[in-house]
């Protein structure tokens, strides 16, 4: 059924609607003070991080593996073989997937996208389980292409068919036919560690999320990958601005629209390939972080990113902190805890009128 909202806006209307208004006094206040307290809550959970767990340790020892590392004290081997690279790794991921989910939103004007409803990670853990169960690839290093190349297809699939038949992606269909691939690929992927449970064994874990048990060597492997999807990220916030206005509006506006959606699909293959890659299909991370910075901070998708950068790992570093309590002396994947934390706070989101839409 058509609607006057079906009908192209006028640009002085579509600017009143969607282009990020001047930030007010208080707005920028807020958005100044969110940027401060994230920057607090980084380092504060990093730092407990390294300090809470099975085993608590003091600051001072960890400050002493940090700077002069000896290898012969125990404590100072959990920080710096254990500790310091799952928190690494918790910052490196966290920022992925927050920021592969605010992209995700943005292009496909959907509050609900997120990698993990649109299949990314599914295409990626599947990737990942070919790799394991039919090339016996056992590294990140040797198997992260394959989940690039997985998260890669399944985004180009699902943006396919969620442009069937019209100009725009439809949020509707982008979200059943990310919901459908992820349902087929996580049965197939099921069924293949069925086949071989040894061979899977050591990534039960990971299918769950998981930043535990991995050392530096990941985390430096996936670094350079986060580091590039990012910087794309920060370039497209601008055009993404001018996108959310329409395609017709953002060509006027001097917005490319087609490198801009090329643009997205390279960042999101980026940060959540390499994501999964290292710590499997973390969910809500990319959901709900970048939807509740846009009802505090508004549309304008360069604070969007900036601050996903800070909460989303933000986030990830408390859930991993909580399993490791939560089962003492034993340990709930991350994972697990995102979910159980991201399903009650979006919610409460998604109850929110300001929340629901872009």
């Amino acid at each position: 059924m058509s609607t006057k909202e079906d009908a192209a806006p006028s640009v002085s209307g579509a600017s009143e609607r969607s282009a990020p208004a001047p930030a007010t006094g208080i707005l920028r206040s807020r958005r100044v003070l969110l940027l401060a307290v994230g920057l607090l809550l980084v380092a504060a959970l990093s730092l407990a991080s390294l300090l809470v767990g099975a085993r608590p340790i003091a600051p001072s020892v960890a400050l002493q593996a940090l700077l002069h590392f000896d290898p012969t004290s125990f404590d100072q081997i959990v920080i710096h073989d254990y500790r310091l690279p799952r928190t690494v790794l918790s910052l490196l991921v966290g920022a992925a997937f927050g920021v592969s989910g605010a992209l995700i939103q943005s292009a496909t004007r959907n509050p609900l996208a997120d990698p993990g409803i649109l299949g990314v990670n599914a295409g990626a853990a599947f990737a990942v389980t070919l790799a394991v169960g039919l090339f016996g690839l056992r590294s990140v290093k040797a198997y992260l292409w394959f989940a690039l190349g997985g998260a890669a297809l399944v985004t180009l699939a699902v943006h396919a068919l969620g442009t069937v038949g019209r100009g725009e992606a439809d949020p509707v269909r982008l979200v059943l036919a990310g919901t459908a691939l992820s349902a087929v690929l996580g049965g197939i992927g099921s069924g293949l560690t069925l086949l071989d449970p040894q061979a899977f064994d050591a990534l039960r874990s990971w299918s769950i999320g998981s930043v535990a048990g991995r050392d530096m060597g990941v985390a430096v492997t996936v670094a350079p990958f986060v580091g590039l999807g990012l910087a794309f990220a920060l370039l497209l916030a601008r055009p993404l601005n001018a996108l959310a206005l329409g395609q017709d509006l953002a060509a006027t506006l001097g917005a490319n629209v087609a490198h801009v959606r090329l643009g997205v699909v390279v960042a999101v293959t980026l940060l959540a390939g390499a994501g999964t890659a290292a710590a499997g299909p973390i969910g809500f991370l990319g959901l709900m972080v970048p939807h509740a910075l846009r009802w505090l901070v508004g549309p304008d998708q360069r604070w969007i990113v900036a601050l996903t950068v800070l909460y989303a790992p933000t986030l990830l570093l408390l859930a991993d902190i909580v399993g490791r309590l939560v089962l003492f002396p034993g340990e709930l994947e991350a994972g697990i805890v995102t979910a159980l934390i991201g399903a009650p706070v979006l919610i409460a989101l998604a109850r929110h009128r300001r929340a629901s839409g872009l």
